[in-house]
């Protein structure tokens, strides 16, 4: 990936994309995929829960949102968690999240964000073939649980108020 650093905000902006996606890279790829952890996609969401998970809590959603060592989401994303400092302003703002998108929508952009833009540097949280550059001790290993990703959709779709 080329980064252009130069003065600006075009080469603030490139510098910041380049180093989250190094941020990402770092991640701990430590969940082993389930052997059924196939889901279908249908339409623009993937409506049924993923296997082995039950229903999402959004208290366990939002503390990993919030965890800067098992999602780091709020490396691009902003959201309405006040006591993060130094969120991201790379990807949408998570404020309004639920009023946006249904739970299918959600989780069909947490498990493969690259389904709707191949070019993302989000990862794919649960997605496990087809991908690039994994290191052996990673592969075949989510960096989300099905359970995990079930927690975040329950608590994004808590987010219905949009950024004043």
């Amino acid at each position: 990936m080329a980064a252009r650093v130069g003065g600006g905000a075009g080469g603030w902006l490139a510098l910041a994309s380049a180093n989250a996606v190094v941020a990402l890279a770092a991640l701990t790829f430590a969940r082993p995929a389930a052997a059924d952890a196939g889901y279908v996609i249908a339409a623009d969401g993937i409506p049924a829960p993923l296997a082995g998970a039950v229903a999402g809590d959004p208290a366990r959603g939002r503390a990993l949102v919030a965890s800067r060592q098992a999602s780091l989401c709020l490396l691009c994303h902003t959201g309405p968690i006040p006591e993060e400092r130094f969120q991201g302003n790379l990807a949408p703002d998570l404020q309004g999240a639920g009023r946006r998108w249904n739970a299918a929508q959600l989780r069909l952009r947490i498990v493969d964000a690259s389904h709707f833009n191949p070019m993302t540097i989000m990862p794919s949280y649960y997605k496990t073939d087809g991908l690039n550059r994994v290191a052996p001790a990673f592969q075949d290993k989510t960096i989300l649980t099905a359970q995990q990703i079930e927690d975040v959709v329950a608590w994004l779709l808590t987010l219905k108020e949009q950024t004043p």
